[in-house]
């Protein structure tokens, strides 16, 4: 479609210590002028819309929709951690979170975790607290709070010039706007946000601020990560989503390189609208995906409770440890025994059941210490989160 200049924003020309001269990219205002063209994107908007019902209303029939939560967010931190580079899977994460030497680099793993801290952080100050350019800061303090995000200034936004691509800002790919001009786009982000004159479906206002917020790339580091954050926490804000249930980094991981060329062409053409179709076509799929993996899960704990009670030792205790299993689907007999409350031997009875009904399988061949793996539970959620070959 063919844009006006209103919709790019301005090229800064700047220098940096040194003197060597780049051109900085200051993003024009939300919302788009011209309007967007909004009869393009209705079809779709309707689907993702229905897609998003479905979910959220399966969030209702869960039995325990904070259990399915637990493991849905750590999902949704292995793939936002792996688009920008890690190696982690879920069940080195899983590993981590129970003492267990994951079976990647530890720094990798850190900063998975140091994603699911700050979901969770920032889902609960939303309950007291506007989404503001405060609150993202905080949250950005929990997000970096590793080994190799304590020299990026945590929870500040950037002084310096920082840049995607290239070894310096003259070759970049792109050059986020100059320092000394970050308070004026972050200040009309944070008033875009709140401007209630602006009437635009919740979704189409998550797909804006999403883009704008990864242009003005407020931070030294983890722009990526808080930028898909941010579509999460506005639907929740919003009042869009009872839970936080949807997440588009398998979306976005899967088509990383038409995701990249949307940015861009935000930037230099403006074209809102093609974007927005990219964005809302990702909330359908992966809304989808998401009602079928929590229908998939409760179709297997259902399956295997009736498994566990056919089996003539349905005690309380294998049912206790089948409970564990489901938020837990990776542990060690030491946490089993101390969740449920029971000795050692007691639990290793009862993993004994399970085992022998196929539904749990110890990992690491030992006679002590042993790990014990909730396989085919991890297997529904692990769809889609293998790590890029290096």
């Amino acid at each position: 479609m063919t844009c006006t200049n209103n919709r790019v924003g301005q090229l800064i020309r700047s220098s940096l210590v040194g003197g060597e001269a780049y051109e900085a990219y200051v993003p024009a205002n939300l919302p788009p002028d011209p309007p967007l063209d909004m009869g393009a994107l209705y079809p779709l908007l309707d689907q993702a819309n229905t897609a998003l019902g479905r979910l959220d209303g399966m969030s209702m029939v869960l039995p325990d929709a904070a259990l399915f939560l637990y493991m849905y967010v750590r999902k949704e931190a292995v793939l936002s951690s792996q688009i920008e580079g890690t190696q982690s899977s879920l069940s080195d994460l899983l590993l981590f979170e129970t003492d267990e030497a994951p079976g990647v680099p530890m720094d990798d793993v850190t900063e998975v975790s140091c994603y699911v801290a700050a979901m969770d952080y920032g889902l609960e100050r939303l309950k007291s607290l506007p989404l503001s350019l405060r609150l993202l800061r905080e949250i950005h303090a929990k997000l970096m709070s590793n080994a190799r995000g304590g020299d990026k200034t945590p929870g500040e936004f950037r002084s310096t010039q920082n840049w995607i691509g290239g070894s310096r800002p003259s070759k970049a790919l792109f050059v986020p706007p100059p320092p000394e001009r970050l308070n004026e786009a972050l200040d009309a982000f944070e008033k875009f946000l709140h401007d209630e004159r602006v009437k635009l479906p919740v979704l189409i206002k998550a797909a804006l601020a999403h883009v704008q917020f990864e242009t003005i790339h407020p931070f030294l580091d983890g722009n990526g990560r808080l930028g898909r954050l941010l579509i999460t926490f506005i639907l929740c804000a919003e009042g869009v989503l009872k839970e936080p249930l949807l997440y588009l980094s398998l979306y976005l991981k899967a088509n990383r390189q038409a995701y990249y060329d949307h940015l861009q062409s935000v930037r230099t053409t403006g074209d809102w609208e093609a974007w927005i179709k990219f964005f809302l076509t990702g909330v359908i799929e992966v809304a989808n995906q998401a009602t079928d993996t929590a229908r998939a899960v409760l179709a297997l704990f259902s399956e295997d409770r009736a498994k566990i009670a056919n089996s003539g030792k349905s005690t309380a205790t294998v049912l206790a440890i089948h409970a564990y299993l489901q938020r837990h689907p990776v542990a060690t007999t030491t946490r089993i025994k101390e969740a449920c409350k029971v000795s050692l031997p007691t639990a290793l009875r009862g993993l004994a059941t399970l085992e022998a009904l196929g539904i749990v399988r110890e990992a690491t061949g030992k006679e002590r210490h042993k790990v014990f793996v909730y396989q085919a539970y991890l297997d529904i959620l692990n769809q889609g989160t293998e790590p890029f070959a290096r």
